[in-house]
């Protein structure tokens, strides 16, 4: 079977940039992903933070939804804690409506920024691991119209009422959620982006452990990455570089810096420092069009999974668009929707 690729927008702010200008470029990139047969078009949920425009994935979506023809748009992912569950099953229910067999509810545990931030969205939040169970449960529930004792055996029902469900994904990083996804017959994403290490072990036990549900009958998983890919190798090296320095900023919790090649090629990291970058490096596939296309299909075989979902952070928009054709040219995506 042809590998899967799909993408998953953070909606990045330049340096000398805006949300405006991020927001307008996430509109041109569905319409792009959507073109080049793209699978599905992620969004992802971040708080508390000038380097990113999306703060509200569910709006995004909707937006997005409507600028494409048949990609599927969804959250990669609502950081459920955060919210009111009956709220979030309407407002993807909405989307579902306007989007039939188009929309994607994935869901995560973590808060999308920080602590504090986290108790502001919602202030009855405990971070207590067996309330996000629970919402869990009541989601499912919320979104199939299935009574039970949090919707008052029915009588509060998540609106409006609609024949399809949107397709419910668990987003992991730690494998953790990896027994909660199985469990709850929901599929499974794997954030290799955020954490290299256990994607393997933790799709092979859900998969093992994988419950079928009314809306997924067998198991269903795919991996995230971080991925740039340019014909020209110096450009990837200084991509691959400023990435390096970006993401041992974040480690570092300097979230509001946007750093530049000349300050990511200056700085001198110390022997502890740099074996944080080579580890990181884990977390990024870069490099030119044979290389990337190696790498990719190297960790869907790892994992065992059929799709990939590529975040893409680059200097300038010309080069993170032509990142994402140059990987619909190596795996052929556009044939792939032909069929």
């Amino acid at each position: 079977m042809s590998l899967q690729l799909s993408v998953l927008d953070q909606t990045p702010i330049r340096r000398g940039s805006n949300a405006a200008e991020a927001l307008q470029e996430s509109i041109e990139l569905v319409r792009l992903a959507d073109k080049l047969g793209y699978t599905r078009y992620w969004l992802s949920e971040h708080h508390n933070t000038i380097t990113l425009a999306g703060a509200a994935p569910e709006v995004l979506i909707a937006r997005l939804a409507a600028e494409s023809k048949r990609i599927r748009l969804g959250s990669g992912g609502i950081m459920l804690p955060n919210h009111s569950t009956l709220k979030v099953a309407e407002n993807f229910k909405l989307l579902e409506a306007l989007y039939p067999q188009r929309i994607d509810l994935g869901v995560g545990r973590a808060p999308g920024g920080d602590r504090i931030t986290a108790q502001l969205l919602n202030p009855s939040n405990t971070f207590d691991p067996q309330e996000y169970i629970q919402q869990i449960s009541d989601l499912q529930d919320f979104l199939t119209d299935h009574p039970n004792y949090n919707n008052i055996q029915g009588k509060v029902r998540a609106i409006p009422q609609i024949d399809t469900v949107p397709e419910m994904w668990m987003l992991t990083s730690s494998g953790e959620s990896a027994y909660l996804a199985a469990h709850s017959g929901m599929a499974l994403s794997y954030a290799q982006f955020i954490n290299p290490v256990g994607g393997k072990d933790a799709i092979a036990i859900y998969r093992q452990r994988f419950k079928p549900s009314a809306q997924l009958t067998s198991p269903k998983a795919s991996v995230g990455v971080f991925a740039f890919c340019s014909e020209d190798a110096h450009k990837a090296e200084q991509v691959q570089a400023v990435m390096d320095y970006r993401l041992l900023s974040f480690e570092k919790g300097r979230y509001d810096e946007i750093p530049t090649y000349e300050a990511a090629s200056a700085y001198k990291y110390t022997e502890n420092e740099w074996q944080r970058v080579l580890f990181n490096r884990q977390r990024t596939i870069v490099g030119t069009p044979d290389i990337v296309q190696e790498k990719i299909t190297a960790l869907a075989a790892e994992l065992d999974v059929p799709e990939v979902i590529l975040a893409t952070f680059a200097e300038t928009k010309e080069d993170r668009f032509r990142s994402y054709e140059l990987l619909a040219e190596i795996f052929s995506l556009t044939a792939n929707v032909e069929k």
